[in-house]
């Protein structure tokens, strides 16, 4: 019969049987599964799990635009193993500042860390944690598929149109697609185009940006305190 408290008799049929007693009884398997299935007394703390969690942040780094400055934040990174999905850089509005998009895996004591250690990097200006506000994001892709004459070809410029994408270049057996959106858009279209055969992909991974007011412009270099 099922068991109210941890220390109640009456376990996988053993009368009588105690906590430390029945414990014993079984494997370490069976007696994890069996615990698991147990009510908490009131005030016991939640069970914390001890997963990784698979949680994607979006961090944008305003770097100062000086040689080596890419090459120096993705060492870093990887040398401390983060795990980052997707890493994006281009210039802003300022000439002298460039903006590197992060996606990190992981929680929020993963975010913190490498947070952290981007702060420490002389020529970062400011990291943001985009994903904790209200934001869009967009992602490119070239997408080369085999595209003959025939069938398949229409099919393929059908699917093109419901995606919202461009055709850029066609040759007699191939079509060259460019697409834009959201991740899961760009993931959709891949599926469905998979089966006409991919002969090459490029991204650019993700970038994204706050809506409305960001509370003033990115500070200068030379106002940033570095």
């Amino acid at each position: 019969a099922p068991v109210a408290q941890l220390d109640s008799a009456s376990v996988f049929g053993t009368e009588g049987c105690r906590f430390e007693s029945y414990r014993a009884c079984y494997s370490s398997w069976q007696w994890m599964q069996f615990a698991r299935r147990q009510p908490r007394p009131p005030g016991f703390p939640h069970r914390r799990s001890t997963m990784p969690s698979n949680t994607r942040h979006v961090l944008n780094a305003l770097v100062q635009n000086v040689p080596g400055v890419l090459a120096h934040i993705s060492g870093m990174l990887a040398s401390r193993g983060y795990n980052i999905d997707s890493l994006a850089v281009g210039e802003t509005e300022n000439p002298e500042l460039s903006c590197m998009t992060f996606v990190v895996v992981g929680d929020d004591r993963v975010l913190e860390q490498v947070r952290k250690q981007l702060e420490k990097i002389v020529t970062v200006v400011r990291v943001d944690d985009v994903s904790a506000r209200d934001f869009v994001e967009r992602d490119l892709m070239l997408l080369k598929v085999a595209a003959p004459p025939g069938p398949s070809r229409s099919e393929i410029r059908e699917l093109v149109d419901i995606f919202r994408g461009r055709i850029v270049d066609v040759s007699a057996e191939h079509m060259i697609i460019e697409i834009s959106g959201r991740e899961q858009k760009i993931e959709a279209f891949i599926e469905r185009t998979r089966s006409y055969g991919i002969s090459s992909l490029v991204r650019t991974g993700r970038i994204a940006m706050v809506r409305g007011d960001e509370n003033g412009k990115a500070p200068h270099p030379s106002e940033a305190g570095h």
